[in-house]
């Protein structure tokens, strides 16, 4: 049982202008019923379990995946629903909150580049450098926070030459054999509204209520603006973005279920190949084994 929705319906195709007024927050279900949508995520887990195991052996590739979207999107639950198959020896999951006085007297790269993954590995980001053209474009303070020469702020070309950082970072992570695939959880505002009321409402989740949420909702209309600009400005055929309809989170779960399923089952990897002089070793320690039976 899989997926017949179209990944390239979500796709940000490169060098296109983006409305994200245009995309939809909400699709028709699908899945027939809970216990479907449970089947088809245990399927994908086991699938992306078994791709994981390979990726590992064959220690050539590493994956990234990157998210991204308002508050109350549903990042973190995206993660753990989707991911939770994954042995945890074999992903690394990273949450870029504010940065450290230590991470500001970096590059606005730095903080991230250090937690990319090795190869073999799954790396998530939850949130990721993508916040210095977006958090950073709609607050000046955070821009201003980071201490940079004068002449490297002119706000004319600054966010065009990040757009640009990014793009070529992100082709040189790919040449070395990293693959690059993001996800913004896209929802409604009115879906958002409901969430915070949650958030607030129900007392094992006021713990996620921030009274920043709300002056970022107060910035929506600009954030929208921000987003639609980065995503058609990074999206390549190396390191697409997926614009994903996240007012329904079951929806969203398995859209991100299958995108990463099929970007691994697209990487030329296989178990390693034992030679016939160490397929001879085994064959003895075998016999030594059966032997020990025998006794």
């Amino acid at each position: 049982m899989k997926l017949t929705t179209k990944l390239n319906d979500y796709r940000v195709a490169p060098g296109k202008k983006l409305d994200l007024a245009k995309r939809p927050t909400a699709i028709k279900a699908l899945y027939k019923s809970k216990s479907e949508y449970r089947e088809l995520l245990a399927e994908y887990r086991e699938e992306l379990s078994d791709f994981q195991r390979v990726l590992y052996a064959h220690d050539r590739y590493a994956l990234l995946l990157i998210f991204q979207g308002m508050d109350t999107s549903g990042k973190d639950g995206a993660i753990r629903h989707v991911m939770s198959g994954v042995n945890p020896q074999g992903c690394q999951v990273f949450s870029f909150k504010r940065p450290s006085k230590e991470e500001l007297d970096h590059d606005y790269l730095w903080r991230t580049t250090v937690r990319l993954p090795e190869r073999g590995r799954i790396g998530i980001f939850n949130r990721s450098y993508y916040e210095e053209v977006l958090v950073a474009r709609v607050l000046p303070e955070v821009l201003a926070g980071q201490r940079l020469p004068e002449e490297c702020v002119n706000p004319k070309t600054i966010w065009k030459e990040r757009f640009s950082d990014i793009v070529n970072f992100e082709d040189y992570l790919t040449r070395n054999g990293t693959r690059v695939v993001k996800f913004f959880l896209h929802i409604s505002k009115e879906e958002q509204r409901q969430r915070l009321l949650a958030r607030i409402e129900k007392p094992d989740k006021n713990w996620k209520f921030e009274m920043g949420d709300l002056d970022m909702r107060t910035r929506w209309d600009d954030f929208q603006h921000v987003y639609a600009e980065a995503l058609a400005a990074t999206s390549t055929a190396a390191a697409p973005w997926y614009v994903v309809p996240a007012d329904d989170k079951h929806n969203a779960r398995l859209i991100i279920s299958k995108v990463i399923t099929e970007t691994m089952r697209g990487l030329r990897m296989a178990y390693p190949e034992v030679g016939e002089e160490q397929r001879e070793k085994l064959k003895a320690v075998a016999r030594v084994l059966e032997d020990e039976a025998e006794d």
